[in-house]
């Protein structure tokens, strides 16, 4: 069953899990006439701002366990991205035959400009605000939104349409879709995380393709990194046009680049400025290139705007020079990929700052890259005993409790001319709400060493 969007009007619909993602998916259902109600199991002070847009907008909602109100006669049940789409109430809905979806596929449903969609384990928000950045320069309007600040449905819900909606979109929001999909969609990577949810990497890289589309209906391109052996193994729905971009030689079709020479199905354009540093950057910009290439945008226009593309907060963000060190933040990083990309993108010896909350993954990879960049590893929060048995003997290392202590530490053993990185590797949510909030009290920190003087 597909809900079309002309026939909503006093619809009964629940919303289970509260979030960013539910009320813009209440705001945007009440606006059409539908009637929401949001259903959460927890009731903690996280929640206090999603209720008071929930009560702004007189939209029914309940906190601290699901009652009988939430499953008794919905004819549409849309789950947030947290909530795990095979709890028994859901399964209990689907066999009375009550569609169940994600508030990607919903709003999608109501969705009139044309989407453009990245996905990947790693590299999503730099290529879909590099893509905003981009359509910008050629002229056009842009939203951003998916699994960032915005959601799409409150997206939707400004009167103020777009030319294009740019959406990052993660496996959670992926894994529920029917009907998605967008005119061009992107994978950029896939490596080992939220296994604990998906299961097994074949059925994450299997969510992850869904952003392809599917049976019902199908993206018109399909931007694909043919240096990653799990996406070019991907398939593509049929009348999806397969594009590639690649850092180590040609494709069949699509991009790759030849030193700083961007080749394009074959044919040289000339030389190309990389905005950002590391090899994962560059295949973030081939990435925003070839969905620009071929949505039919000014490939001149594109190129000339790239240097103009400054990154992303908490995505290697150079924050400046305190005694003498520069200091950057990566708190984005989130899993051992994340934080092997970071590493790969200098050639200086790095004062590293990891750890957080680990995700039970291996770090029998990076112990190359920590062996020849690393001066000076400072493990810190719950993984920081598991990063320095990981990795005794290899690096000097120490280990201490909290981000305060960890920038002390780094500031006082750094010498002039040094790099102080803080590049987790690891989840936040032992000290932190979110990785936006660790890295703005590193930000924060870092700042206060030198006070009055201007950082980023």
């Amino acid at each position: 069953m597909t809900t079309p969007a002309d026939n909503w009007n006093d619809l009964p619909v629940t919303i289970v899990g509260m979030g960013r993602s539910a009320a813009g998916a209440a705001r945007l259902l009440k606006k059409h006439g539908a009637r929401p109600f949001v259903s959460d199991a927890s009731d903690n002070a996280s929640l206090a701002p999603w209720i008071a847009d929930l009560d702004s907008q007189a939209i029914p909602y309940e906190v601290g366990g699901h009652t009988d109100r939430a499953w008794s006669s919905p004819a549409l049940v849309v789950l947030s991205p947290g909530v795990p789409p095979a709890i028994p109430p859901l399964t209990a809905m689907r066999a009375r035959g009550v569609e169940i979806i994600g508030e990607l596929e919903l709003a999608s449903r109501f969705a009139q400009a044309s989407l453009l969609a990245v996905t990947g384990t790693n590299g999503k928000t730099t290529v879909t605000e590099l893509l905003q950045h981009l359509i910008t320069a050629c002229g056009y309007r842009s939203h951003l939104a998916g699994n960032n600040h915005t959601s799409f449905s409150a997206a939707l819900c400004d009167d103020d349409a777009p030319d294009y909606y740019v959406l990052e979109v993660s496996s959670y929001q992926l894994e529920s879709v029917t009907s998605f999909a967008p005119w061009i969609g992107a994978v950029l990577n896939v490596t080992p995380d939220h296994l604990g949810r998906h299961g097994s990497m074949e059925k994450y890289a299997a969510d992850k393709a869904r952003v392809f589309g599917g049976a019902q209906r199908c993206s018109s391109f399909g931007v694909l990194n043919a240096d990653d052996e799990i996406v070019d193994g991907m398939s593509t729905p049929r009348g999806t046009e397969r594009i590639q971009f690649s850092l180590a030689g040609p494709v069949a079709r699509g991009l790759h680049i030849e030193g700083d020479t961007l080749w394009i199905d074959g044919e040289a354009h000339g030389p190309i400025l990389f905005p950002l540093p590391g090899p994962h950057n560059r295949a973030n910009t081939l990435a925003a290139l070839a969905m620009m290439q071929v949505g039919g945008f000014d490939l001149a226009c594109c190129l000339r705007a790239l240097p103009d593309f400054t990154g992303v907060e908490h995505r290697l963000e150079a924050l400046g020079e305190s005694g003498g060190c520069l200091w950057y933040n990566d708190s984005k990083s989130t899993n051992v990929d994340s934080l092997r990309v970071a590493l790969e993108s200098f050639d200086v010896p790095l004062i590293l700052i990891a750890g957080g909350q680990g995700k039970g993954s291996s770090y029998d990879t990076l112990v190359p890259l920590i062996r020849a960049r690393v001066a000076h590893l400072i493990a810190y929060g719950a993984e920081g005993p598991t990063l320095a048995a990981a990795f005794d003997g290899i690096v000097p290392l120490t280990v201490v409790t909290a981000m305060d202590e960890a920038v002390e530490m780094a500031h006082s053993s750094c010498t002039p001319g040094g790099t102080v990185l803080l590049s987790p590797g690891c989840a936040s949510f032992d000290q932190y709400s979110d990785f936006e909030a660790r890295g703005a009290h590193f930000k924060g920190l870092v700042a206060a060493l030198n006070p009055g003087k201007a950082f980023r």
